[in-house]
């Protein structure tokens, strides 16, 4: 949960970073999903591979 906690505050503290200095994001907000989705998808593929080794 910890983990959890300390993304989600980075996430906003980078945000409002990219906010006061005004930066665009560096991947339109529907890429940067995708690619959140596709590391998301790739933790519980790796999960499930080590768990049927192991």
């Amino acid at each position: 949960m910890n983990a959890y906690v300390i993304s989600m505050g980075l996430g906003v503290l980078i945000g409002l970073l990219y906010g006061i200095l005004d930066v665009r994001s560096p991947a339109p907000p529907a890429v940067a999903l995708v690619g959140l989705l596709g590391m998301l998808m790739g933790e519980r593929l790796s999960a499930l591979v080590v768990s049927q080794w192991l």
